[in-house]
């Protein structure tokens, strides 16, 4: 744990991975297993091993903030279902990760508080959302990390990073203590350097929980048992819709991974999702509209910052809101970033009386045929393959004056989140030539995308990727 705090010590204020660091809290957590150990006791396999949160995830006694200036002050009364798994299994929780304000972004650059830069060429975003998650892990900061995955915002962070993340299968792990960003389509997962650990962590988060209505019966299963390296026989499907548009080195890394699998045994068709092209719009539409319903609560009356209490930070008097309504405006006009209102304001749009059959209903019918897409595909193939980013990290600045550039990011992860399907990305190669990169490359993720409820599947093909 020491040596993890000195690592970080050294090269955070390059990478700036993390938010706040809980050194009083994991002391204590490497006490306890220094004590078993000491006494002969056998230990579990997270039992000691440090890791980060994303500082969407509550952690008792923690400051947790979303990357959000309205939640500055916020000290966490409780932990989130997953930190209290993680704290029973003993893992040793080293502090908060930085991440896209609320989650929404692509390059954790709307943090309201530091650019996270990353770890493989620090002129470049880590990706985002859970872009500190990814690179503290990348940046041997943390041996795992816990991020939140919406739309893409575990995958596409690791595959920038050149690291594993999962995104669970929706119910597979509690939301319950994770700040709602869109309830429909988050779900928290784990980053590691191999498949191998991103399964151990799995193992001890996953689970029913009577705190979240939306998880499902899971049994206790220990994912990393079932990765086994053999694959013979298994059928991996490729959507032409992902790969149509593909071109440069990208499209040679990924069909190269292709003639990987057909080697290790696999054998791959060619399928069609027909209505992933409107996944993109499904998703903009849905998810806006449960962002406006689920941050109308941050209005600095109950908890987070307030208006009224900013005299102290050098606000002339007569700045200060005159009553309720005031209050309520400027806490959110000064609390929130652009990023988080214009999705705000296009959800309460879509929402709004008169727009609601033209736009949500619509979306939400669109989004059931995007999941029988996915349900006809399996009848026939195992899993999706495609590749997890259409790009490489870009460089900071690239994207930010033009959001739908920006959320193009996320376009072959964004069907997973709507059919709530579990789906890894792993490392399959380096662009060294495209777009100047460094001596080493940019790293490029494969995504796997599974049956509901079969991340042993997708866990144990990557695995046998990885490994051979």
């Amino acid at each position: 744990m020491q040596q993890y705090f000195e690592v970080i010590e050294k090269k955070d204020s390059e990478i700036g991975a993390y938010l706040t660091l809980t050194k009083k809290l994991a002391l204590k957590q490497a006490e306890l297993v220094d004590e078993k150990i000491a006494k002969g006791q056998a230990i579990g396999l997270l039992e000691g091993i440090p890791g980060a949160i994303k500082d969407m995830i509550c952690v008792e006694g923690v400051r947790t903030t979303a990357g959000s200036k309205i939640l500055d002050s916020y000290i966490a009364p409780f932990d989130a279902t997953v930190i209290k798994k993680l704290k029973e299994n003993g893992a040793v929780i080293l502090g908060k990760a930085n991440q896209d304000e609320f989650a929404m972004g692509s390059s954790t650059e709307t943090s309201a508080y530091q650019l996270t830069r990353n770890p493989v060429d620090v002129s470049r975003v880590p990706g985002g959302s859970s872009g500190g998650s990814a690179a503290a892990v990348a940046a041997d900061e943390a041996v795992w990390s816990l991020g939140t995955d919406t739309g893409g915002s575990i995958r596409q962070p690791a595959s920038f990073c050149g690291v594993v993340g999962l995104k669970p299968t929706y119910g597979r792990v509690s939301r319950y203590g994770a700040i709602a960003m869109a309830s429909s389509l988050d779900q928290i997962g784990p980053f590691a350097k191999t498949v191998e650990d991103v399964a151990i962590v799995l193992s001890a988060i996953a689970g029913q929980d009577l705190m979240d209505a939306t998880s499902a019966k899971s049994s206790d299963k220990k994912f990393e048992d079932y990765l086994t390296g053999d694959i013979a026989g298994k059928v991996i499907g490729v959507p032409k819709e992902y790969v149509e548009n593909l071109e440069g080195e990208i499209l040679e890394i990924f069909e190269k991974s292709v003639e990987k699998f057909k080697s290790l045994g696999a054998k791959v068709e060619s399928i069609s999702l027909p209505n992933s092209q409107y996944a993109l719009a499904v998703y903009y539409i849905i998810m806006t509209s449960e962002v406006s319903s689920n941050l109308a609560k941050f209005d600095g009356i109950k908890f987070g910052m307030r208006a009224d209490d900013m005299l102290d930070s050098g606000v002339a008097e007569n700045e200060l809101p005159k009553n309720l309504l005031e209050n309520y405006l400027d806490t959110r006009r000064i609390g929130l970033g652009d990023e988080v209102k214009r999705r705000i304001m296009l959800g309460t749009y879509a929402l709004s009386a008169g727009y609601y059959d033209a736009y949500y209903l619509k979306a939400q019918k669109v989004r059931a045929l995007i999941r029988k897409d996915f349900e006809q595909a399996y009848e026939k193939v195992d899993f999706v393959y495609c590749p997890t980013c259409p790009e490489v990290a870009f460089k900071f600045g690239e994207k930010t004056a033009d959001p739908l550039k920006m959320y193009l990011s996320d376009i072959f992860t964004i069907s997973v989140n709507l059919a709530g399907v579990p789906a890894i990305s792993f490392p399959i190669g380096m662009v060294t030539k495209e777009g100047n990169p460094p001596a080493g490359g940019l790293p490029v993720g494969g995504q796997l995308i599974g049956k509901w409820f079969d991340e042993e599947g997708i866990l144990n093909m990557a695995h046998t990727f990885e490994i051979n």
